[in-house]
């Protein structure tokens, strides 16, 4: 019987040699941010259900408000720290909140407040770490490098976002919920050893960007938004992320209304969101190793970025059709797996062709206010139509409108970062 050979070991086998090792730190750095974040998660959706479906919105809005805070803060400090002492520094600020955390939960102080507190500041937590985390990769390689790494990279994240919930599940009973808090700090911390590794690197390499890459951006607090007001090409990804949170928050809700109205227990529904997030990390572990980069060379980034809005028109289709619990459950898994597999690292790449203030500055305000934006918008109109008498198949329906438009503008945003890619080729061309 014939072996076949393993792609994925073949295409690591295939890479430059000096690629390896920052690619390891690479997929360390993302496996030890997602398995801390996933620590969290689980908890921090069932605080959301035993708060009430009907207060999300008001939840979703002070998430909002919260990255409003939070955004004009990260521009000032990138406006003056060089990239070295950056990222330290944002992993370090949230290092210190979790360990806040742990002592207000271990004194007992307003535990009402403080697991709502809890709530809004892990949704904005998990935003702000992935956002710098890519913000880093997609300065640290070019878009020759991103096309061949990013999958792998990403696969290191899903990696850690299995292991997280199982870590969760294994250590809940002897440590304690509370102390789980502090596992999830470790795991912060390596990242953050991480971060200095890949930085020794990227000083250290032949032909390396050198000191311009670790000047500080300048700039002001607000350049995020000056620069996507700006660029056509960057509010079209901020359409692109509000059609996404839009439509994630219609779903989000569906489930939550179908999973409250289902009569479950808290420890079922707690066992649920696990096994849910253990399915979409599994399938999305498997395509990021297998799939993603083969995808986005042979396809290209427009259509191979267009997949999850095709795949969420026809959910949404589904659900208006049979708006039951296992299908909303069935959609969410495969949605989530996809976006984590194929549209996370193709949207990326789209960063590829901007400079280095849009990548940073922009960038964390698309995905950081642009995105609880989204949010907020979708919680409330989920809400205006729940209020109007609109049933979930209704709600369904209209979603499909809105997912047709997003596989749209997907198509378009791939083609431009094309044209942007033959452009710059171009004009190298004839500087040479």
């Amino acid at each position: 019987m014939l072996l076949r050979a393993d792609p994925a070991a073949g295409a690591l086998r295939a890479l430059p040699a000096g690629e390896r090792a920052p690619l390891a730190w690479c997929f360390a750095y993302f496996f030890c941010l997602l398995c801390g974040y996933y620590i969290l998660r689980p908890l921090r959706d069932e605080m959301g259900i035993q708060g009430g479906v009907q207060a999300l919105p008001w939840v979703f809005t002070a998430t909002l408000l919260a990255m409003l805070a939070a955004v004009p803060l990260f521009g000032w400090a990138s406006a003056r720290l060089p990239r070295r002492r950056l990222l330290p520094a944002v992993y370090g600020f949230f290092l210190v909140n979790l360990l806040a955390f742990f002592a207000v939960f271990r004194a007992g102080v307003e535990p009402e407040w403080a697991a709502r507190a809890f709530f809004v500041w892990v949704s904005v937590y998990n935003l702000f770490v992935v956002s710098v985390f890519w913000s880093f990769m997609v300065d640290l390689f070019d878009r020759e490098q991103a096309k061949r790494l990013f999958g792998f990279i990403a696969a290191g994240g899903s990696a850690g976002a299995l292991i997280g919930p199982a870590l969760t599940a294994f250590l809940a009973r002897p440590l304690g919920t509370v102390n789980l808090l502090l596992v999830s700090a470790a795991f912060l911390a390596l990242a953050t050893l991480c971060i200095f590794r890949l930085l020794a690197w990227s000083e250290g390499r032949p032909g390396g960007q050198g000191p311009a890459s670790e000047a500080s951006l300048g700039g002001g607090a607000w350049g995020g938004v000056r620069e996507v007001a700006g660029s056509p090409y960057l509010l079209g990804i901020a359409a692109y992320m509000v059609l996404y949170t839009v439509l994630s928050t219609f779903l989000y809700f569906q489930q939550a209304r179908l999973v409250a109205d289902a009569g479950l227990t808290s420890e079922v529904r707690t066992s649920l969101f696990a096994s849910m997030d253990l399915a979409v990390n599994l399938l999305a572990l498997a395509g990021q190793t297998f799939v993603t980069a083969q995808l986005i060379r042979r396809w290209g980034v427009a259509i191979v970025l267009a997949l999850v809005p095709a795949l969420t028109f026809v959910g949404f289709g589904v659900l208006a059709l049979f708006p039951v619990l296992a299908v909303a459950v069935g959609f969410q898994v495969l949605r989530r797996a996809a976006d984590f597999a194929l549209a996370r690292p193709a949207r990326e790449l789209l960063y590829t062709v901007v400079d280095r203030e849009a990548k940073y500055k922009a960038k964390n305000f698309i995905d950081t206010v642009v995105y609880r934006s989204g949010d907020a918008v979708g919680g409330w109109a989920f809400a205006g139509l729940k209020a109007l008498g609109m049933g979930l198949a209704g709600i369904a329906w209209i979603a499909l409108p809105l997912a047709a438009l997003w596989m749209a503008l997907s198509v378009a945003l791939g083609r431009r970062q094309a044209l942007r890619v033959r452009q710059e080729s171009s004009h190298a061309e004839r500087r040479n």
